[in-house]
């Protein structure tokens, strides 16, 4: 199984503990008896606005590399859960599934530069998908580099990648094992041989090349020894990067050491006139904006355009002294405006105007732009002319999610993606010119989209709000008894959920399962508006939302009491968490992957002091009052029945530090809860999500679906 990262000397807490369940264990409704770790408690209160806050457990809040204690707990209570999910028949029949559903080819979208053509392709079972180079459109591909010769256990992941203007360099960042750390390197994309140049402690970076010399990037100091993966993130500055010298000669380009709470990221626009600084807070989209004028001999003086963290400035591209930005200024759907940096004082016109529909990105390609739009969670896209007359709609070919677009002034190719719950990506060559697409690469599949049916239903909420959720499942599936269903959702920081597919949760549907995605406030999917109603003092609609997406579930014949199991990943898993202590009565099973569960402490570690904008500050007291009706690991209720509950995090998780779901599951498996068995699935060298190589994918989500499985009566059979 899942080796263990032990630290110091070996220390047990308590014997490995057993398993005792019925014999017969398939079907959902068995009583199962686990015994569990014996978690110590320390004597912690703090008292905070004239409440008093336990918090038993905050020592599991150390680093599992630095505290060998921690070590140890991490190793019994997998222990546990291994052996548990051991008993599970449809562990190994998902495995099999899931292995066959990756292994197709699939293709990144294309990025250009100098008559070459870069793009990643994945042969199926890859670990790490490989970046490729062609020469021309229809050359020869040819491997630049391949992420999985880099680690034995395919955990060291090709981040980002940016080729040079003419395309004969690329700067790409490696991450290893899931953290958010970054390292920066260089490979000349002629010979494919790797530069000495090498770039340690970005994070949260662009990498911006300016002409074919050098790039702008972002990075943190170096932390303190032992403190790289909780150590809070502050002073981000923006450095230039000279090919061919060391890190240490790099120039700091932008920094604001008065205000060390803000971060701020660079971007190039493509004729290479221009750079502009974009400085952030927290996670709302409010930016400050520099502009900083580069030419043969750049000055790195960067100059204020956008004073104050009011609004939304998205760049899309700059021609000369025009700049073209998307903005929620008096427009909470976002509009289009460009700004004239060459007048005596700049002043933003309106190009394309705020309309019912959500615009997510614009981009110029040619002489045209392409914009965007979310439309009830569907994608849908428009091209204008430069002065915003409209050209034509981009026909999408079903209910789905389409992305890409990025293209150049002066080039009307560009490649876009296309996919939906039944349907892989496949990518697209796009020419703005003549409105046409041509496939560029299109998965070969092992089933049929056409065998299964998305469809999109608005429910009621609550307060009467109309929520959207889009509801999967095979055509012929029988729904007479309500069938066991999967409902995921997030509920936060402005990030739409839109039609995705996903070979983990094919599996499911292939076994017969329901998938449900709830579009909850909290998301971007409305916009501005749609945000708002689901964070700070309306974070109680985000849960309100997703019971009643539930109930619906229940009422509509679709699902039925004893059936839903419910999933959230990281702002999902708190929404997880939450839901589960407010209506245990309601979900037969909850999966809570990397969550926020301890709302009093998320900002103190690596980039939880960001999330105030959504959640509000815990040292506020309106806020912390707030935050303490829902905190998962403060609100679990003793001696009422709770679902199935598995929670899955990650030693290297930096994003969301474990010390979340360690405390939540101890305070877990110390109440009285009922005897559905409450377990956490702890892996190594992994992080928050990205970079996780296909293997332990499968191994994951194998687990963690027929454990939902089980307690949701889905049968699983080969």
């Amino acid at each position: 199984m899942r080796s263990v990262f032990l630290v110091g000397a070996a220390f047990m807490m308590a014997p490995i503990p057993s398993v005792a369940m019925a014999a017969n264990s398939a079907t959902a409704d068995v009583a199962v008896k686990l015994t569990y770790p014996q978690t110590k408690t320390v004597n912690v209160v703090d008292e905070q606005f004239g409440v008093k806050v336990a918090d038993p457990y905050r020592w599991l809040e150390d680093d599992v590399r630095v505290n060998p204690e921690v070590a140890e707990w991490v190793k019994a209570q997998n222990a546990v859960t291994d052996a548990y999910l051991e008993t599970l028949p449809g562990k190994k029949i998902l495995a099999e599934r899931m292995k066959k559903l990756f292994d197709y080819e699939r293709f990144g979208l294309p990025e250009k530069a100098g008559g070459y053509y870069f793009f990643t392709k994945n042969d199926g079972l890859q670990n790490q998908s490989v970046l490729y180079v062609r020469k021309g459109l229809t050359g020869a591909d040819r491997i630049l580099i391949d992420p999985n010769l880099w680690a034995k256990d395919g955990a060291t992941a090709l981040d980002s990648w940016v080729p040079s203007k003419n395309g004969k360099l690329l700067a790409y960042s490696v991450q290893d094992g899931g953290s958010d750390w970054r390292t920066i390197k260089v490979i000349d994309t002629v010979t494919g041989k790797v530069l000495a140049d090498e770039i340690n402690w970005a994070k949260f970076t662009n990498i911006s090349w300016v002409g074919n010399d050098g790039f702008l990037y972002s990075r943190f100091a170096e932390p303190k020894e032992g403190a790289a993966f909780q150590q809070l993130n502050y002073n981000q500055t923006i450095y230039y990067h000279k090919i061919g010298t060391p890190q240490s000669e790099d120039k700091a380009i932008y920094a604001t050491p008065d205000k060390p709470e803000y971060g701020h990221s660079a971007q190039v626009t493509h004729d290479g006139k221009w750079a502009v600084i974009t400085t952030s807070s927290g996670t709302d989209e409010k930016y400050e904006l520099h502009v900083m004028p580069l030419g043969k001999k750049p000055t790195w003086k960067p100059q204020p355009l956008v004073t104050g963290l009011e609004h939304d400035w998205g760049l899309i591209e700059g021609m000369g002294n025009t700049l073209w930005f998307t903005t929620n200024k008096d427009a909470a759907k976002l509009k289009v405006v460009t700004v004239d940096l060459g007048a005596k004082t700049p002043v933003f016109t309106d190009v394309i105007a705020e309309r019912a529909e959500t615009l997510s990105r614009a981009q110029i390609v040619g002489d045209r732009l392409i914009l965007s739009y979310i439309k009830d969670a569907k994608s849908m896209a428009l091209m204008t002319d430069l002065a915003g007359q409209p050209v034509q709609e981009i026909k999408l070919s079903a209910i789905g999610t389409a992305s890409g677009f990025s293209g150049t002034p002066g080039d009307p190719e560009t490649f876009y993606g296309f996919s939906s719950f039944n349907q892989p990506g496949a990518v697209y060559r796009f020419d703005s010119k003549t409105g046409a697409s041509a496939p560029f690469a299109q998965p070969k599949l092992s089933f049929n989209p056409a065998d299964f049916t998305v469809e999109q239903a608005f429910y009621p909420s609550k307060d009467g709000t109309k929520i959207p959720m889009f509801v999967v499942h095979k055509k012929d599936i029988d729904l007479t008894k309500g069938a066991p269903t999967l409902l995921y959702s997030y509920g936060g920081f402005n990030i739409s959920q839109t039609p995705t597919y996903s070979a983990t949760r094919m599996a499911w549907l292939q076994s017969g399962g329901v998938f449900a995605l709830a579009n909850i406030r909290g998301g971007g999917e409305y916009g501005k508006p749609w945000h708002d109603a689901g964070r700070l003092m309306n974070k109680q609609n985000v849960f309100d939302d997703f019971a009643a997406a539930a109930e619906y579930l229940i009422s509509s014949g679709v699902s039925a009491k004893g059936k839903i199991a419910i999933e959230g990943r990281s702002n999902g898993g708190l929404l997880i968490g939450a839901v589960v202590n407010q209506r245990p009565d309601l979900f037969a099973a909850g999966h809570a992957a990397v969550g926020v569960m301890d709302m009093v402490r998320f900002d103190r570690f690596t980039a939880g002091r960001y999330w105030v904008d959504d959640y509000g500050y815990p040292s506020k007291e309106a806020d912390f009052k707030m935050q303490m009706t829902y905190s998962p690991y403060h609100n679990i209720k003793s001696g009422i029945e709770y679902p199935a509950v598995i929670v899955s995090t990650a030693d290297t998780d930096d994003r969301v530090v474990p010390g979340h779901s360690f405390k939540y599951i101890s305070a877990l498996q110390a109440a009285e809860t009922g005897n559905k068995p409450k377990i956490i699935r702890i892996e190594s060298r992994a992080g928050h999500g990205s970079g996780k190589p296909t293997d332990k994918v499968i191994d994951e989500y194998s687990d963690i679906y027929a454990f939902l499985a089980k307690w949701t009566g889905l049968t699983l059979t080969e």
